[in-house]
């Protein structure tokens, strides 16, 4: 698997890595098939229409064909540069309609975003922030934010388009059970659909390693599924009671509660409960 530069230069309206091509052919639904080993797509959507909302339609095209997680991610990037040809511009339009999406409210993830938000305190560093939809709202709210992802290309995308969106964040390729900061470094840390990724031992390690760098709490959120969704990359599923099982690990108090998912609050200090 080779490193994804979601910026390098392509032909305009082809995209291709790895397995993967996407063309642009304008008044054409949007259609996936595997060819043999390679997947391959064609779209006739505008610029007004890359966004968050893309998500569900292409998990729709990933569970008829068949897409594993990181084709999943390839048809996403591929879409988004062959809708927009200069690749700044494109993730630009992509970030700006997905931002409007979830503050709108309009996509299938703004209730975590929303509540996300409501939970945190102060300075936020969030854990596995892939595109960093959550951080940039935060930033843009005011708060000081630290993005975090193990993809140096995710992260490497985030802070070239921010500056364009004219939001200040700072962004930190690491693994989120190791992430190189000191000892209680922010108020709150947030791993928003993260745990679902990773198996039990990591997904404590990543807690732990959440508690360790917050001074005042740590908002986790996770789907609720009876059955991974393997096109997202999910390795396994959680209920309330895993979750409840994961808070008396952390030895602190905490709360879990529904919400569009399960949600896991544990605060190291003394702050107001959350309704």
């Amino acid at each position: 698997m080779t490193e994804l530069d979601a910026l390098a230069p392509s032909p305009d309206g082809v995209w291709a890595h790895e397995n993967v091509v996407v063309r642009h052919m304008r008044g054409l639904e949007f259609d996936a098939v595997r060819v043999g080993s390679t997947v391959q797509v064609c779209h006739g959507l505008t610029s007004a229409e890359i966004g968050e909302c893309l998500v569900p339609i292409v998990t729709a095209q990933a569970r008829h064909v068949g897409l594993s997680q990181r084709e999943f991610e390839l048809v996403l990037v591929g879409i988004v540069r062959t809708t927009v040809a200069d690749p700044v511009d494109a993730w630009a339009t992509y970030y700006r309609n997905s931002l409007d999406e979830l503050l709108s409210g309009t996509a299938d993830f703004a209730p975590v975003h929303e509540r996300a938000e409501k939970l945190v305190v102060g300075s936020v560093l969030d854990m596995g922030s892939c595109f960093g939809f959550f951080p940039l709202r935060l930033a843009m709210k005011g708060h000081s934010v630290t993005a975090t992802d193990l993809s140096a290309g995710t992260m490497r995308l985030l802070a070239t388009v921010a500056p364009h969106l004219g939001i200040t964040l700072d962004t930190v390729v690491c693994d989120a059970a190791n992430v190189p900061v000191a000892d209680g470094s922010v108020d709150t840390v947030t791993a928003l659909h993260l745990l679902e990724h990773v198996d039990a031992e990591t997904g404590s390690h990543i807690v732990e390693e959440a508690l360790r760098i917050a001074r005042t709490r740590v908002v986790v959120a996770v789907p609720f599924e009876t059955e991974t969704t393997a096109c997202h990359g999910h390795v396994r599923t959680f209920d309330e009671a895993s979750l409840v099982e994961l808070g008396r690990s952390s030895g602190a108090q905490f709360e879990t509660s529904e919400h569009h998912g399960g949600w896991l609050v544990i605060d190291k200090t003394s702050t107001p409960q959350f309704a």
